[in-house]
């Protein structure tokens, strides 16, 4: 079993830039890749983006995702979401899931694992 945690969300204006983290604990030797997604107030959740843990670090991302950026440091088995230039519409809880399958994307179904999630707030 794989336990992944978010941390490093908080407060921030528009404009700013916010790292937050992701790091598992468990089987993470079955992970395969390792997603982003976040869900807006009254919002369904949506993919942000997401990186293979091994396969050349390779990344997919959401279309809306073009200030985001997704890195991994294995050994530290954490995970990270660089936002920049961050507007009020990014304000959401933002969660981390882990797959052992081949996959990064917007199927929630494909990923065996989700953080409890951290919550960015973006103020005008």
């Amino acid at each position: 079993q794989v336990r992944p945690v978010e941390s490093g969300g908080g407060l921030a204006q528009a404009g700013d830039s916010l790292t937050i983290s992701c790091t598992s604990s468990g089987e993470i030797s079955s992970v395969r890749a390792i997603s982003w997604f976040r869900q807006a107030p009254g919002k369904e959740r949506e993919f942000v983006g997401g990186i293979y843990r091994l396969d050349n670090f390779t990344t997919n991302y959401s279309p809306r995702a073009a200030r985001f950026t997704v890195t991994i440091n294995n050994a530290l088995n954490t995970v990270f979401l660089q936002m920049n230039n961050l507007k009020p519409e990014d304000t959401a809880v933002y969660y981390c899931a882990t797959t052992s399958a081949y996959y990064i994307g917007t199927d929630e179904a494909r990923y065996d694992s989700w953080g409890q999630g951290t919550q960015v707030t973006v103020s005008s």
